[in-house]
């Protein structure tokens, strides 16, 4: 241990970071990072502090100054440009100039100014000017310095030269940093692109897109992609593709018996045609899936495709590599469980294997097979049943050569562990939203995924429905429970997902009473869908993402703030970015018309208490003149459940003219 160190300033509580910065925060391009520390010294001597950063591959720190917040809290920001991995750190050291240009003012004041204060300030700004000796303003220095050493000159004049804000401004630019305290650990920043933010996905099953009574293909669904890239959505997310095993394939509803033409759980993947980088031949061809690629992306889509390392009994892997699986003491393959369901027709993968180099290098595979395709978002299928380790590491050497690639984590089980999945690299998570109902549980709920640490590091993706979720509240088969749940999940999340044609056409018949599984599950069906029903909630659908694309505040949720109301069944939410601010009023019962008083945060909303201002509802365009923070909504679930407000504020211009922005 050393008894003798220059270093003096503390650095501490370092935000943001992660677990210690164990893991990286995330950002989206563009973003501005704000980077808090607790920045102090011993004694009276004044600090300074700055933010360094760099992109993963350069060499050189670039540099933020960093300024007093408060409390010794000191706050500095930097834009992060680009996709990938970023660090950061801080720097803190006693500002001597600082401190003797604080002093000098003080003696000016009592004019007690003495020839020694001014030596000991031209020595520290010749120093600098040394420093900034390749720099335009080393002349300006240098000129100060000698100025101050001028004694035929007023000490009035040379103090007031020394006081100069131009001359601190040099000065902060070319500090002393040679006794300075560089923060360790060095933080990181994992930066991904805008739709790891802002999404909205659409998830479908290609075989029951064909004509009636048959199975579809890869190109029934291009030829029919107009549909849901018309109702606004960028991302359409297909189950598994690859070919369905036969042995102990499950029939309708899950028997356990099913017939020679019955089509199989797309989730028991792999047959004799091959496993996870293969097609089902009813399906189509590679070349097939490029054309329906290539036209999602002409209509503004990017196919998402599912990843869920299972296996049947007929996937290659069985017999290529039984090690890979866990076996029972009389040496048959265990089937995987989930009591009291049971998969016969499914083989985990065993993290436990005495070959994990070889599994895990297999698994990286089936992602590089499909990034090769052009596919660059993958929904993961129950990763939390996968060793947390493998995850750290085929995120992360995919994303080291492909960092625009986006995972979203299907893993509905303890927060902990979806928490711990986000961190090791999945980019959104499923979350708990579809059981949130009421609402002081959507308000706890999203208090903490926005306010608390998750919302470094998680970002949730709220699906209403998907096929294994159908809700007690979907189940009451209301068309206002429906459209509360879209408002909910696409405006409370800036990603939001469904899977239709199930949501839209309203399909709320469980399996049986207390089961959340769909009656006639398209997981064991082919099944035929009316895309052009009268009372198809598609124009909604469609509304509600043209609204999402046209409001900046509804593509992120750092700035989500809950508001009172004197009716617990009113659930009252703002979102606010820059100059837009988009307030919600959600009636949470889908079967009764309510009505109640709101109790706005004004300030929050950037709302003038003095003035009125107009709330335009872009749900059913109407607008209506509020003033104060109380005003009455009614809601009914039959006609409309929510409000979706557009809140103008109202402005005095130069002529004394009122209107609203």
């Amino acid at each position: 241990m050393s008894f003798a160190t220059t270093r003096r300033v503390v650095i501490e509580d370092v935000t943001p970071r992660v677990d210690d910065g164990r893991f990286p925060a995330k950002r989206i391009v563009g973003d501005v990072v704000t980077v808090e520390a607790d920045v102090f010294a011993d004694g009276h001597d004044a600090v300074a502090a700055d933010v360094r950063y760099q992109r993963r591959g350069e060499t050189a720190w670039r540099r933020v100054p960093m300024e007093p917040v408060v409390n010794d809290r000191w706050r500095g920001e930097f834009t992060v440009t680009d996709i990938g991995r970023f660090s950061f750190t801080v720097e803190g050291w006693v500002d001597h100039f600082a401190t003797w240009r604080l002093g000098l003012a003080k003696k000016r004041d009592a004019d007690v100014v003495e020839e020694s204060d001014l030596e000991i300030g031209a020595g520290l700004i010749e120093d600098a000017a040394e420093r900034a000796k390749n720099d335009t303003r080393a002349e300006l220095l240098s000129a100060t310095a000698a100025l101050l050493g001028d004694r035929r000159r007023p000490i009035e004049i040379r103090v007031e030269a020394a006081l100069a804000p131009e001359v601190a401004d040099a000065m902060r630019l070319f500090p002393d940093r040679s006794r300075s305290t560089v923060h360790d650990p060095i933080y990181e920043i994992w930066v991904d692109r805008e739709r790891a933010r802002f999404s909205a996905w659409y998830e479908l099953f290609p075989r029951s897109w064909g004509d009636e009574g048959e199975h579809g293909t890869l190109s029934d669904v291009a030829d029919r992609l107009d549909y849901v890239a018309e109702m606004g959505f960028d991302v359409l997310y297909l189950p598994p593709i690859h070919p369905i095993g036969r042995t102990n394939r499950k029939g309708p509803n899950n028997s356990l018996e099913a017939g020679p033409d019955d089509p199989g759980v797309p989730w028991a993947i792999g047959g004799p045609e091959g496993g996870h980088t293969a097609i089902h031949p009813q399906l189509g061809t590679i070349e097939d899936f490029r054309k329906l690629r290539d036209r999602a992306a002409e209509l503004g889509l990017e196919i998402a495709l599912d990843v869920a390392f299972q296996c049947s009994p007929d996937h290659p892997w069985v017999t290529e590599h039984p090690e890979w699986f866990a076996h029972r003491p009389d040496g048959t393959i265990q089937y995987a469980e989930n009591p009291p369901k049971r998969y016969e027709d499914i083989y985990p993968l065993d993290f436990e294997t005495s070959d994990p180099e070889g599994l895990w290098e297999a698994l990286r595979g089936v992602f590089e097979f499909w990034i090769a395709e052009g596919v660059k978002i993958f929904r993961v299928d129950n990763p939390h049943t996968k060793a947390f380790p493998f995850w750290e590491w085929v995120i992360g050497e995919l994303k080291r050569q492909e960092p625009d690639l986006i995972f979203l984590s299907e893993a509905f089980t303890r927060p902990k562990v979806m928490y711990r999945l986000a961190k090791l690299g999945f980019t959104q998570s499923y979350t708990y939203f579809a059981w949130r109902n009421t609402a002081w549980e959507l308000r706890e709920y999203l208090t903490e995924l926005t306010q608390g640490e998750p919302a470094e590091f998680f970002r949730p993706n709220f699906w209403p429905n998907t096929p294994d979720i159908l809700t007690e509240y979907l189940q009451t088969g209301s068309r206002g429970a429906f459209v509360t749940r879209l408002v909910l999940a696409a405006t409370l999340s800036s990603n939001y997902g469904i899977y239709g044609p199930a949501f839209e056409l309203m399909e709320s018949t469980p399996r049986h009473p207390g089961s959340e599984e769909y009656l006639d599950s398209e997981k064991y069906q082919i099944r035929h869908w009316e895309l052009d029903r009268p009372d198809s909630l598609a124009p909604i659908i469609r509304r509600i993402n043209e609204i999402r694309r046209e409001h900046p505040a509804l593509q992120r949720m750092d700035r989500l703030v809950f508001h009172p109301t004197d009716n617990e069944q009113l659930l009252c939410y703002s979102k606010q970015h820059g100059d837009d601010t988009i307030l919600v009023v959600v009636n949470l019962d889908p079967t009764h018309t309510h009505s109640g008083w709101t109790s706005l945060d004004l300030a929050e909303l950037g709302v003038d208490p003095d003035h009125q201002f107009q709330v335009h509802d872009l749900l059913v365009d109407r607008r209506y003149l509020w003033q104060g923070p109380h005003n009455f909504v009614q809601l009914d679930p039959h006609l409309m459940p929510a409000h979706v407000f557009a809140v103008r504020r109202r402005v005095r211009t130069e002529e004394d003219f009122d209107y609203y922005l």
